[in-house]
């Protein structure tokens, strides 16, 4: 969540169910796995300053469409202004199990009155990896794809005098919103916790 320094951000991220084939070469009728993982379907960036209740009214709008076609969880950064939003997203009543995460800089998830605390460690190096281990794909085509792969590059670990360790874009101009959006994302689905097989997100 973003209003004037940084951008709310949604990122759809799908868990397809394998497809199961027989493979007759070497052994007949063993049964293999296909295309496993996780793979992002649509990227947005929502314009700087918009207000929270527009942010609230495009993310139902986004969770209605994807309804339509798969089972889906609404994973929300409660993190700073993150929390009212949640409340309004509540209001709002989306048709998905919605689940608040606050960000820390601690070292242990855990969860707390219903809010999971979630360290961004956690998050960027669970992203991270599933990129490195191709558990992760990312769909071609997408208006923000570059914009993704540009906040990747921006991603620092700096330690400061205190041995305090930053994460993010720290850079005059830089952002980490989309990469943390798919993060969560990921973060979510890799528990296991998102839907089964959907034809790929098309937003009207």
């Amino acid at each position: 969540m973003g209003k004037r320094l940084d951008y709310s951000a949604i990122g759809v991220v799908e868990r397809p169910e394998p497809e199961v084939r027989f493979d007759y070469v070497y052994w007949m009728h063993r049964q293999y796995r296909e295309r496993d993982g996780l793979v992002v379907r649509f990227l947005e960036r929502i314009q700087l300053g918009t207000p929270y209740t527009e942010v609230v009214s495009r993310v139902v709008k986004v969770i209605e469409q994807l309804k339509a076609t798969a089972k889906c969880q609404l994973v929300v950064d409660a993190t700073g202004v993150g929390m009212p939003v949640v409340d309004m997203l509540r209001a709002a009543g989306p048709d998905c199990e919605l689940t608040p995460v606050l960000i820390t800089s601690g070292s242990e998830q855990h969860l707390t009155k219903g809010v999971w605390h979630v360290p961004k460690v956690d998050l960027l190096a669970g992203v991270q990896a599933a990129l490195e281990k191709g558990e992760l794909r990312i769909a071609r085509g997408m208006r923000h794809t570059n914009t993704l792969v540009q906040e990747f590059m921006d991603v620092r670990v700096k330690v400061r005098g205190s041995g305090a360790m930053r994460l993010g874009a720290d850079g005059f101009g830089q952002h980490d919103d989309l990469v943390l959006a798919v993060a969560l994302a990921c973060w979510a689905g890799r528990r296991g916790e998102v839907g089964e097989k959907s034809e790929p997100f098309r937003l009207d």
